[in-house]
């Protein structure tokens, strides 16, 4: 097949057209080369979550009975990931009842998350526990199992009781925190002593 133009000094030879494409291509491509650069820089791992309240207190059911109050700065809820958690990072107060509605124990920490899916609580920082029947129980780290119905923790403990004071690393208790033990004891020291701050570093 060919083709002519009837005003033959508008006609560009095939081979010139091509080499100018060519050239115009080369010099786009780094360009659009940069292009995916900054697209690719954009952090697309941040999550956003689905709901953000601010100065809550709720009270929340479990088998249609009240069964824990929460009091908190911010609760962030994260449903699209691949396992949904709240986070509660401007600190926390829970308060967690029986069937009759009797405080159980009352939680504070600096920061907490709790995983939907586990049923697992994740307190830190300044952890402070205090049962129903007035024990005392403070660490850094501490973890609550709805599943299993037990509180742990691997880190440094302190529980205050009402004659006794005790310390250690590695705790393990029931829901009620009537039922408790300190994996490897540090000390034993009666309500009058002041008992030693962790001074090991152990994390």
């Amino acid at each position: 097949m060919s083709y002519t133009h009837k005003n033959k000094k508008n006609l560009i030879p095939l081979s010139i057209t091509v080499a100018i494409w060519a050239t115009v291509m080369f010099l786009l491509l780094p360009a659009c080369g940069k292009k995916k650069e900054l697209a690719a820089a954009i952090d697309t791992t941040q999550v956003i979550p689905d709901m953000l309240t601010e100065g809550v207190t709720t009270y929340i059911s479990d088998s249609g009975m009240i069964r824990y109050k929460i009091i908190t700065a911010e609760w962030e809820i994260y449903s699209q990931v691949d396992s949904p958690y709240w986070a509660f990072e401007k600190g926390i107060y829970l308060e967690k009842f029986d069937t009759l509605f009797n405080l159980d124990a009352s939680i504070k920490a600096d920061t907490a998350y709790y995983y939907e899916q586990k049923k697992l609580w994740k307190l830190l920082s300044n952890v402070h526990i205090r049962s129903q029947r007035g024990d005392q129980f403070d660490t850094e780290l501490m973890y609550w199992d709805q599943k299993e119905e037990k509180i742990y923790s691997d880190r440094f403990i302190r529980i205050e009781q009402p004659d006794k004071i005790l310390t250690g690393y590695g705790f393990e208790s029931n829901q009620q925190m009537t039922e408790y033990q300190i994996f490897n004891n540090t000390g034993i020291f009666t309500v009058e002593d002041t008992a030693p701050a962790d001074t090991t570093g152990k994390q």
